[in-house]
């Protein structure tokens, strides 16, 4: 049996130290996980439960170590925002995975941006509407390389920041978080067969 068109390419994540790819599956983003966020979105930062939306694999912008790259401006927006983000990975898979087994799940980790067209955002979630047109765009999610949790652990604090042209925009930190990684997986998989290759962008601090 033929394919009748040719096989798009299946985006993959470079690795520190190594010639391999981690090739992904699907990205999944947490909504408003810094409660200083919450709040720069308008919204209540009490621990309820995470929200979660996706983008395209293939919007993923892979940005390899010591490179630096053009970010083009997406059409239909004035007003296209970043938000600096932890990027998971995942080698493991599964449904409803307990809270204290979600981190053997994890291969690696990375940083990312979640571009977002913040006009057609706000648009959406004034008319109830799906958050695509905001989140999903071409190249919206710029990622790093990988880093193996083999050799860097699982980080739970540290500085995540964002400068633009020399000026910090964004600086928290990660143990701000208000669900960890591992909740955030544990969460997820119990609306969703996990699958290795999956991608999780573990939410952005304010500044955005």
């Amino acid at each position: 049996m033929l394919s009748v068109i040719p096989n798009p390419p299946r985006t993959a994540l470079p690795i520190q130290g190594t010639d391999d790819l981690f090739p992904v599956r699907r990205v999944y983003c947490v909504g408003r996980n810094f409660a200083a966020h919450a709040r720069e979105m308008g919204a209540d930062p009490t621990r309820e439960p995470p929200f979660f939306f996706m983008k395209p694999a293939d919007a993923l912008q892979v940005v390899p170590d010591g490179r630096i790259l053009e970010h083009p401006y997406p059409p239909k927006t004035e007003n296209y925002h970043h938000e600096v983000e932890l990027v998971v990975a995942l080698a493991k898979g599964g449904r409803d995975i307990p809270v204290e087994q979600a981190l053997d799940h994890v291969y690696g980790y990375a940083v990312g941006l979640d571009m977002t067209r913040r006009d057609l955002q706000d648009d959406a979630k004034a008319l109830r509407r799906s958050w695509e047109l905001g989140k999903a765009s071409d190249l919206s999610g710029p990622v790093g390389t990988l880093k193996p949790a083999s050799v860097i652990g699982h980080p739970d604090k540290g500085a995540i920041t964002l400068s633009v042209d020399g000026t910090l925009r964004q600086k928290g930190d990660l143990s701000d978080m208000i669900w960890s990684v591992a909740e955030q997986i544990a969460y997820l998989s119990t609306y969703f067969a996990l699958e290795p290759g999956d991608v999780i962008f573990a939410g952005t601090p304010e500044g955005v």
